[in-house]
């Protein structure tokens, strides 16, 4: 493997590691409000197109970015009505977003298809350091909303440990009961968590449009919204696992175009055999092994009292 290959696989671990990090940030601050939000895939989705339809109008990728941000968080309050304000179940509610997501952002999109991106986000060099090799190369030249994500993340993290907002949201999950007694305004504080959750969700569906797949198709989310949801359960609901997390699951997206054109051919030794990978098999990875740590998860927390917000579902 030469170095370039090497390079350009780090590059990809830290481009799907965005998408993922900040679709499950936005899910990991409604779960610590006390609501599971199922709907990140369809969430993804609206921000995505619309995002790509901005870029195209506008040539701006920045206020597409805006743009898929407070589209997606408006979106989001169809979940919140139903399962925060009416007392819908929440697998349901969130079911439903993620089937009207798909369904409503490929109607409205199906014009888009056909378009070239008009914007889109470029790598940002740091001068000098990103002439440092290696880490140069790849940390100190990604594109400004992986920064921006790693901020998020930062400051997700403080809001909800140091402040008191934070604290009267956390409160809200683990018992909303109490957080009501206390004179914490519940659904308010859920309806906002769930906005948050949905901004993000759609800043991320607009990164996958403008920078890591340039372009609008029907189904361009292909299930990553399923894997930011279990990222969460992965992160333990700290912001900082989630980013191990998001990194690790981002290593598994980026080996997967790499398989499935992997040929191996025997040297002047005989020593590797001649075979392929299977494109499906490939593609199947992540989300096996998605559902593998899940499960793993669930069986090591049998006997073990659970971090997840008492409140949630």
């Amino acid at each position: 493997m030469t170095e370039a290959t090497v390079l350009g696989l780090l590059i990809s671990v830290i481009e799907f590691g965005t998408l993922l990090y900040l679709a499950s940030l936005g899910e990991l601050v409604a779960e610590k409000a006390g609501v599971l939000n199922l709907g990140v895939e369809g969430m993804m989705a609206i921000g995505g197109m619309s995002a790509f339809w901005v870029g195209v109008e506008t040539g701006d990728p920045w206020l597409a970015l805006v743009f898929a941000a407070i589209a997606t968080a408006a979106f989001s309050m169809l979940h919140g009505g139903l399962s925060v304000v009416m007392g819908a179940d929440q697998v349901v509610s969130g079911l439903a977003l993620t089937l009207l997501g798909l369904g409503l952002s490929g109607f409205l999109g199906k014009d888009l298809v056909i378009k070239p991106p008009g914007a889109t986000f470029g790598d940002r060099t740091l001068g000098p350091l990103s002439d440092i090799p290696w880490i140069g190369e790849t940390v100190f030249s990604m594109s400004s909303v992986s920064w921006l994500a790693i901020a998020l993340g930062v400051v997700t993290w403080l809001t909800l440990s140091r402040t008191r907002w934070g604290l009267a949201l956390r409160a809200v999950g683990e018992s909303a009961a109490t957080a009501d007694a206390a004179g914490t305004p519940v659904v308010r504080t859920r309806l906002i968590a769930i906005a948050i959750g949905g901004a993000m969700a759609g800043m991320s569906g607009a990164y996958l449009t403008l920078k890591l797949a340039p372009g609008w198709s029907e189904g361009t989310t292909a299930g990553r919204g399923w894997i930011a949801v279990a990222l969460v359960i992965f992160g333990a609901w700290k912001p900082g696992r989630v980013l191990i997390g998001a990194l690790l699951f981002g290593g598994l997206l980026a080996l997967e175009p790499r398989l499935q054109t992997f040929r191996c051919r025997p040297d002047q030794d005989g020593l590797c055999l001649n075979f392929e990978i299977s494109p499906i098999l490939v593609s199947m990875l992540p989300y096996v092994l998605t559902i593998a740590v899940m499960v793993l998860i669930s069986i090591r927390s049998r006997n073990r009292p659970s971090l997840a917000p008492a409140a949630i579902g």
